[in-house]
């Protein structure tokens, strides 16, 4: 492993989820570890899973691992440490406020700005001499999907700039407060990021062209804000087993072709393959194996198939079930790197092939919906752009609520339109303005990440919440109400054959019913079981599948399970392949 070599303090592994992130970051950190030095992994995945692998509860605090001598972990909890953050602003005032001041100045820390500003002042601190980081030698962060990474390594200079302009009459003045004692810990953390002998920043990335794709474009974005990557982990190669399977054969070549193609910025760096294993990245054992190179052994015999036949459990047979109403909202949700802008893109093409007025769009920053279509889609594609969202806000504000102001007011208002805060109700904005459109037509939305998507619940919540206590009248109508309405949203959730990512979405739907929000139904994508292969090696990985589809069948009495396929379905007529749907005769791209 030539990312191991000569290692600095800190260590980034960032790409789109589903790279594998944190299997190369825990199996890293378990080399270090036996390799004798002091190490901390750090998760920063709101939808951390660090603890699955590990098999022992971690959470908010530096948590020795008991299989690993020299090896601790922390999962930075957004919830928990906002909580913590709220505590902290509100004791030195809690006894000289009202009861009604007290309720409105927490409802204040309640939004994701405020979650946002406290993981990101755990994370800071840890990049800081003399925080707590400072123990070990290397400090191993495992990161959120590349959208939420961005940002969160973005953030350290948007706060700096912010701060040295005055905080001016900022909105977000309860999160605010106490950021200028910040200013030293966010330009310390800034350093650390930019500087290649301190900080190793690793791009982790499938070998598939859009897995490639996203890693370029998060290297060009990273660059811009002064972070620079220097290596790649390609994950999960298929190694060359020649046994005559077709579907092997096919994802090998389509592989090797990715490899063959991948983006020039990408060549330039420092690169390491890891071959694809038989077995789930679960337990030391496993991901010692990780970064070996012995090769898998292979089963004697495995017994393919499932209880339930699949054209019981197909995506056509979804879509044929939305398709009986004529608009209505359903949102694909679920950890990074299931499918979801697939799968979203699918049920599209496919209510669009069954006649229906169609919306595809998503709140994922990182957007890829446009390119998984492609040109010619029978539907109106569109994002909610956060920089967009963003711009949009401020312009919107200055010309309305700043129109009324003197030099001085509107000079203030722009300083405080200014804070990364504003993004929180941008995007909030622009995501009830799509969902207001399924009253009239079906609006199909691809979602962040797990982490990301429960932040803009909470956001939601927080909005309804506001309504409710001030202009009652309206309380039936806000978004939260429409995404708690069976008749009006479908929540799809997205999750693959494995143990981990069942887990995750197992938490999802929990954490949605607290918001007395249902799933309506359960994907499992990306089946082997599915698919009938040969091969030793992929014959292998069905073995595990059986466990989680019980596990998902269990969860929603609705499901459908997607075989895994070679490449990813990019162009309408591929994603046909998944629905089964034909276009109705004479219907026009739009």
């Amino acid at each position: 492993m030539r990312l191991l070599e000569d290692m600095p303090r800190f260590l980034f592994l960032t790409g789109k989820g589903g790279v594998g992130k944190t299997s190369v970051a825990c199996a890293t950190a378990v080399r270090l570890a036996e390799g004798g030095q002091r190490v901390l992994l750090v998760s920063t995945d709101p939808a951390s899973n660090v603890a699955q692998v590990f098999g022992q509860e971690i959470g908010n605090r530096i948590t020795p691992l008991d299989a690993v001598p020299g090896l601790d972990a922390l999962e930075i909890d957004p919830e928990a440490a906002a909580e913590e953050y709220r505590q902290r602003a509100l004791a030195p005032v809690k006894d000289f406020l009202s009861a009604k001041d007290l309720a409105s100045a927490t409802e204040q820390l309640s939004g994701s700005c405020t979650t946002e500003i406290a993981s990101f002042n755990e994370f800071t601190a840890l990049l800081t001499d003399d925080g707590a980081g400072a123990d070990y030698d290397h400090v191993v962060f495992d990161t959120a999907p590349t959208g939420h990474t961005v940002r969160l390594l973005k953030l350290p200079g948007e706060w700096s700039e912010f701060l040295s302009k005055g905080l001016g009459d900022a909105s977000c003045l309860g999160p605010m407060s106490g950021l200028e004692k910040k200013r030293s810990t966010y330009g310390e953390a800034l350093a650390a990021l930019a500087d290649p002998s301190r900080t190793r920043l690793t791009l982790v990335a499938r070998p598939q062209t859009t897995s490639f794709a996203e890693a370029s474009r998060t290297m060009d974005e990273l660059a811009e804000a002064g972070v620079g990557a220097t290596n790649l982990v390609i994950n999960g190669a298929l190694p060359d087993i020649d046994e005559g399977d077709d579907l092997a054969e096919s994802i090998r070549r389509s592989e090797l072709d990715a490899i063959a193609t991948m983006p020039d910025n990408l060549k330039t760096l420092t690169t390491d393959t890891l071959t694809l294993r038989g077995t789930d990245m679960v337990g030391v054992d496993a991901l010692r194996a990780l970064l070996s190179d012995a090769p898998d052994s292979a089963p004697t015999t495995v017994e393919l198939g499932t209880d339930r036949a699949t054209d019981e459990r197909d995506l056509a047979a979804l879509i044929e079930e939305l398709s009986v109403k004529d608009h209505g909202l359903v949102m694909v949700m679920g950890k990074g790197g299931v499918g979801k802008t697939t799968l979203a893109s699918a049920i599209a093409v496919g209510l669009a092939d069954l006649g229906k007025d169609v919306l595809l769009t998503t709140t994922d920053p990182a957007a890829h919906v446009k390119w998984t279509v492609g040109a010619g889609a029978p539907f109106e594609v569109s994002s909610i752009d956060p920089e967009a969202a963003t711009r949009e806000y401020r312009e919107h504000v200055m010309a309305t609520k700043g129109a009324s102001l003197d030099e001085e007011g509107r000079a203030n208002l722009a300083e405080d339109l200014r804070s990364p805060c504003t993004e929180e109700v941008a995007v909030f904005q622009s995501f009830s303005r799509a969902v207001a459109q399924s009253d009239t037509r079906f609006v199909v939305m691809d979602t962040a990440p797990t982490g990301h998507t429960l932040l803009l619940m909470d956001a939601t919540g927080s909005y309804h919440r506001e309504v409710a206590r001030n202009n009652p009248d309206l309380a039936d109508d806000t978004p939260l109400m429409r995404l708690q309405d069976p008749d009006t949203t479908h929540i799809v959730i997205a999750t693959l054959p494995e143990t981990t990512p069942v887990l995750e979405a197992t938490g999802l739907e929990a954490d949605l019913e607290r918001a007395n929000i249902r799933p309506w139904a359960w994907v499992v994508n990306r089946a082997l079981s599915a698919t009938g292969t040969t091969n030793s090696l992929l014959r292998r990985r069905t073995l595990a599948e059986a466990g989680p589809i019980k596990a998902a069948e269990a969860q929603c009495e609705r499901i459908a399970v997607v075989p895994y396929l070679a490449t990813a379905p990019t162009g309408v007529d591929a994603l046909r392949t998944m629905t089964g749907t034909c276009p109705i005769p004479g219907q026009a791209a739009s």
